[in-house]
């Protein structure tokens, strides 16, 4: 009796019903599935080849989506937090528009680097990452001119959000969720592209230690508290605006701490109150959070001295007037450009 042991060989007999020898309609039939398996394998694989050649493009784009949920988190997407996240102990977005091409020259000229390397041995010295902050716009050419600049300079992060000046405050809270999920840092700084800045003395100002986590740091002003959301024909002014005044920063530089910055990030899109201002609707803002306000007017300077931080011309213009002289100007002067902070 043969043994069951050993492996199990099966032999094509000519006796088989399904010899192909004496049966060419299956024969035809395999050889139509054969060639039907063969193009359906081919289509497989271009499709793959096609998709892993579509995403090693690296989009310059950053686009964020945040949904509140109730896990450990603090309400922030999964999908966000598990991001690698590049540690900086400041990270300062100058918010910029499709019009501002010479202001940008003009930084790049000053105070800011126009090169990689420079932006790293920036970063290096004072702890500071820096990029432009622009949305996207229907205009193709202005989209076709920003690209040729991103591609000599790469200072950028494009948002996800219609360029608009009416659109300002949402541009600010996609900055600052943007910011988050690219950046692991201490401060989240909002600059203007026509200030004249001190990043040395930026990053002193940002590495004092606090005892309140939550801070809200710029130069501070005062601004009507809005106690009633519509006026009625019969009600007077004086009860729209009431009598308190809270505290909110100037537009053209103010920081958030990585706390308040999370706790912004953690909230739905819809449960932010928009007004047309972006000052007043960020003070507004930390108004409803009870956030720390400290007030430094070194961040609203006129004139460059050994303690200003950032030079503007408050209050007659809402940065420098005529920035892209102005700037060139200024950093012909050793008050400002003399330290380590001039682009070399």
């Amino acid at each position: 009796m043969p043994s069951s042991k050993g492996p199990k060989i099966f032999h094509n007999r000519s006796s088989s019903p399904f010899s192909f020898s004496r049966k060419p309609t299956v024969q035809i039939f395999c050889f139509l599935i054969g060639i039907t398996g063969l193009i359906l394998g081919l289509i497989a694989i271009s499709r793959s080849l096609f998709s892993q050649n579509c995403t090693s493009i690296e989009s310059k784009t950053v686009s964020v989506v945040w949904e509140t949920t109730d896990d450990s988190n603090g309400g922030i997407s999964d999908g966000v937090v598990k991001n690698k996240r590049h540690k900086v102990m400041g990270f300062v977005g100058i918010f910029t528009g499709f019009g501002s091409v010479g202001r940008r020259r003009s930084l790049r000229q000053t105070w800011l680097p126009s090169d990689r390397d420079g932006l790293q041995r920036l970063e290096e010295a004072t702890g500071l990452a820096f990029r432009f902050i622009i949305g996207k716009t229907s205009a193709e050419w202005k989209m076709s001119v920003l690209r040729k600049e991103v591609s000599l300079h790469d200072d950028f992060i494009l948002l996800d959000i219609v360029e608009e000046y009416s659109k300002l405050p949402y541009k600010t809270l996609a900055f600052f969720k943007a910011a988050y999920a690219l950046y692991d840092s201490e401060f989240y700084v909002k600059a203007d592209d026509d200030i004249y800045l001190k990043p040395d003395r930026l990053s002193l100002l940002l590495a004092k230690e606090r005892p309140d986590p939550q801070t809200y740091l710029g130069c501070m002003k005062k601004g009507p508290v809005f106690t009633s959301p519509k006026l009625k024909w019969y009600e007077p002014m004086s009860y729209l605006l009431g009598s308190e005044y809270f505290l909110h920063a100037y537009g053209p530089i103010y920081a958030l701490s990585a706390k308040v910055v999370r706790s912004l990030v953690a909230l739905r899109n819809d449960s932010f109150r928009m007004f047309s201002n972006e000052d007043v609707t960020i003070g507004a803002w930390m108004l409803a959070m009870n956030v720390n306000h400290e007030n430094n007017l070194e961040l609203c300077a006129r004139e460059c001295t050994s303690t200003s931080i950032a030079v503007w011309d408050i209050p007659k213009c809402s940065g420098l007037c005529n920035p892209e002289a102005r700037m060139l100007e200024l950093h012909k002067m050793e008050e400002c450009s003399g330290s380590t902070t001039a682009s070399e």
